[in-house]
């Protein structure tokens, strides 16, 4: 039986994650993300998708996303699909990369957005892979403190808005927001 369709309101925003199958690595090296960095890149352009936060781990990654159009699973479909079958060739597998399709949970609130901001780039710290965020090469995090230039898929002005008018200003408030977090394990 066919699952049901999901519902992709347009101008929908949402945390999307996705896992290996059988919780199995699906970023092995900086090969690996870079690849995923490059289709993540292409699907937000050619979908014309807002990519407000992300991170890369071992395992699974997290993105939010903003989708002006109601087109969520075609462009996970792509970037999934595709960065599957790149990886499985790179490493001689076959068969499923990810675990069941992705997972999205619509964003409700501003609040929202900027708790599932910090969340998502505290990844890396809670799994004791790094002890600051800034340490990861893989998230968004850098890119919204201004310590690095953004990717051109990646949207900051929205976030940092949210913590002032004065661009460096609000970088380093977004920082105290994400190092003062409460102590969490679960997304918002």
């Amino acid at each position: 039986m066919a699952r049901p369709p999901r519902l992709q309101p347009v101008g929908g925003i949402f945390h999307i994650t996705a896992r290996g199958n059988r919780g199995q690595e699906i970023f092995t090296d900086e090969r690996d993300r870079e690849r995923f960095v490059r289709l993540l890149e292409e699907v937000v352009a050619r979908f014309g998708w807002v990519c407000h936060a992300y991170c890369l781990m071992s395992n699974h990654f997290h993105l939010l996303i903003e989708t002006p159009d109601a087109n969520l699973s075609r462009g996970m479909h792509r970037l999934n699909f595709r960065y599957a079958q790149w990886f499985n060739h790179q490493h001689g597998f076959e068969g499923h990369l990810f675990q069941r399709r992705f997972h999205s949970v619509r964003v409700e609130s501003n609040w929202h957005l900027i708790e599932l901001s910090r969340y998502i780039v505290l990844n890396p710290v809670r799994a004791g892979l790094c002890a600051d965020p800034g340490d990861w090469p893989w998230s968004s995090y850098r890119a919204v403190i201004a310590a690095i230039r953004p990717p051109r898929f990646l949207t900051v002005r929205w976030l940092l808005e949210q913590f002032g008018s004065d661009p460096s200003r609000a970088a380093a408030a977004f920082a105290s927001f994400v190092r003062d977090t409460p102590r969490r394990t679960r997304a918002p």
